[in-house]
């Protein structure tokens, strides 16, 4: 065999190998879309967990550093209602209140894989699925009350994701954002009700959302080079 022949069949080789290669890839970046509800906690509601449930809809994208930590990325529209109505505390003078929110939250949160997740690299134990846990930093704004509302917030919460197919992921969190301020609910009666002289480090105001999503996996990691592949996830 010349030496150009041996070269034409190592790149007909070459041509086969690397679409299957491409797609046995991981990516490093997801985007998608997230749907839910989202409730909140706070003057108006001590302790009614998933009270006055609302819809919840916005985008994420997660950055996949290795097969145990992301970061992400979230801006997410939510509706928050409450009211003061049957409650057992009683507020100064029998006052009562309602309140409906248009809330915005844009925010960024690292999370951590319980299991390393992958639907490839079987020898290093990967999973199809796995639990998560997520903390960050975010800023909230609610409108349609009396006044609005803008401060930070701290997302903390629990999630699984689930590979659905190559590319494909599915997953479900649930989350709670503490609330740096007490005028979350945008009505005069709940802003320190009780003359406490809460602060921005101090309150009663948390929101909640509990979403679903649907994210795409773009962006190899690794590309051949030579039909060598050199990966650095664990």
């Amino acid at each position: 065999m010349t030496s150009t022949s041996f070269q034409q069949l190592i790149l007909i080789i070459l041509l086969l190998i690397l679409p299957v290669e491409l797609r046995a890839q991981e990516y490093k970046y997801e985007i998608g879309g997230i749907a839910g509800t989202s409730f909140y906690m706070g003057d108006a509601n001590k302790s009614g967990v998933f009270k006055n449930l609302n819809p919840a809809f916005g985008g994420v994208f997660r950055y996949n550093a290795n097969f145990r930590v992301a970061f992400k990325g979230n801006l997410a529209w939510a509706k928050v209602t409450g009211s003061t109505e049957g409650l057992d505390n009683v507020f100064p003078e029998n006052s009562q209140a309602t309140f409906d929110r248009n809330v915005v939250d844009l925010g960024g949160q690292m999370e951590f894989n319980f299991f390393p997740y992958s639907d490839k690299y079987a020898y290093m134990n990967t999973k199809k699925i796995t639990p998560y846990v997520v903390f960050g930093l975010g800023i909230t704004v609610a409108t349609g009350g009396s006044n609005t509302f803008v401060g930070p917030n701290i997302p903390l919460g629990v999630g699984v994701k689930y590979k659905v197919k190559n590319r494909v992921n599915l997953g479900c969190e649930f989350t709670v954002r503490k609330l740096f301020g007490d005028n979350f609910e945008g009505a005069a009666i709940l802003d320190d009700p009780y003359n406490l002289n809460s602060d921005w480090l101090k309150n009663n105001d948390w929101h909640s959302l509990f979403l679903l999503s649907v994210t795409w996996d773009f962006g190899p990691r690794t590309r051949p080079c030579n039909n060598i592949q050199r990966f650095s996830g664990f």
